[in-house]
């Protein structure tokens, strides 16, 4: 058994025997005091950090790795958190361990990887500022004697409330292309207000998404992340693995919804016959099936193409994440569907599942923005074979003329 597969399988016995017990009943926040707790008992486990550096006290999985390991996390709502595996914090690690200098990963990394602090990425800013669009950036950083002062306000800003520090996203000049920076902060330094709170449907991320504003925020020199101007080519080297991240935790959820319908589906008889032998219930469990399975491989396939061909891995996490918000929401919702009037109660947890589960479609791009990206770049790409040669394939009565 390879290094990860043990690891897998501890965390699996981990969750089920440890954290599922440790739920706090729906609707109800898990406690400072109970998660830091339960982050022992993961230490203890040695299952804590899957995906921190080893240097840290991390486990330091590649990221072909990370599925098996994290959706066995996701299978419970609490457990990305109390594995330190949870978003923004996850991605905040991987992109700190790729671009930090030395003295950044002492400060800001160490603490982080060790699950002392939280942290945000403060890029989302209110319309017409970045969302879907990264560079319709319009937070601003003017440079002055010893680093650099940062203006503007952004929102749906994830865990920033409690958080210790935030890396920020702001235009440094008009360049296209090279026109952002990236800059570390405590979120506690002069002239940052965070607030007000955006109050959404789901839960799962400590310290909420609200407004944080910046006003002539000094941030020094040494707290540049990587180099100045590379904030959009950084942004890139996140958000395709964090993407990849927020699907393999979530299909952890789906599969624990899909065990709950089956369990239903076994123990419940309807005129006659056992559940799971209608075949009203039998295309809906297996349907679920057939989403499960294409979103694992297709999660599978694009972690490996991330680390073999960043360009071609950041394109299919685009369809990635499209597949898997979806076919993720789909199958938590046959499973409502099948547990009936128990599946909207807050009893069995589904419709919390679902809650937590349909702001995947919108978080981290939304699908139609997604798929307009796919759109374009299969045109790009059909246009280029076809100048190289390529026969066209719609010409149904070519002009023997032309």
């Amino acid at each position: 058994m390879s290094g990860s597969e043990n690891l897998r399988d501890r965390t699996r016995a981990f969750i089920r025997d440890v954290v599922l017990p440790a739920e706090p009943p729906h609707g109800v926040t898990l406690s400072d005091d109970r998660l830091a707790d339960l982050r022992g008992q993961a230490r203890d486990a040695g299952v804590f950090a899957p995906l921190a550096p080893t240097e840290f006290g991390g486990h330091g999985l590649p990221l072909a790795q990370w599925s098996p390991v994290l959706q066995e996390a996701g299978y419970s709502l609490i457990g990305p958190a109390v594995l330190n595996a949870m978003a923004p914090d996850e991605g905040n690690m991987h992109l700190l361990n790729l671009v930090a200098s030395p003295a950044q990963r002492e400060r800001w990394l160490a603490p982080l990887a060790r699950g002392e602090v939280r942290s945000s990425f403060a890029m989302t800013e209110p319309h017409p500022g970045a969302g879907s669009d990264p560079r319709a950036l319009t937070t601003r950083a003017v440079r002055v004697d010893g680093g650099w002062r940062i203006t503007g306000r952004k929102r749906f800003i994830s865990g920033a409330r409690g958080a210790a520090f935030a890396i920020v996203m702001a235009r440094t000049s008009e360049d296209e292309r090279d026109g952002a920076t990236m800059f570390l902060t405590g979120l506690d330094a002069p002239g940052i207000t965070i607030g007000p709170d955006i109050h959404t449907i789901e839960s799962a991320i400590s310290g909420g998404h609200p407004y944080v504003t910046f006003t002539d925020c000094f941030v020094p020199d040494a707290e540049v992340l990587g180099e100045p101007g590379a904030g959009f080519r950084y942004a890139q080297m996140r958000l395709g693995p964090a993407r990849l991240t927020h699907c393999m935790r979530w299909l952890g959820l789906a599969r624990r919804a899909q065990d709950t319908a089956l369990d239903r589906a076994a123990a419940r008889s309807l005129f006659g016959s056992p559940l799971r032998e209608l075949g009203v219930a039998q295309a809906l469990l297996a349907d679920s099936e057939i989403d499960l399975a294409t979103s694992d491989a297709m999660i599978e396939r694009t972690a490996a193409l991330l680390e073999t061909d960043a360009r071609a891995g950041e394109a299919l996490s685009s369809i990635a994440k499209v597949h898997c918000s979806e076919a993720i929401f789909r199958i938590i919702d046959r499973a409502v569907q099948l547990c009936g009037g128990d599946g909207v109660t807050d009893g069995l947890g589904l419709i919390q599942y679902l809650n937590e589960v349909r702001p995947f479609r919108i978080y981290d791009g939304s699908s139609e923005t997604h798929r307009w990206a796919i759109a374009r770049r299969a045109s790009s790409a059909r246009t280029r074979e076809v100048a190289a040669g390529a026969h066209r394939l719609d010409v149904v009565d070519p002009d023997p003329a032309e």
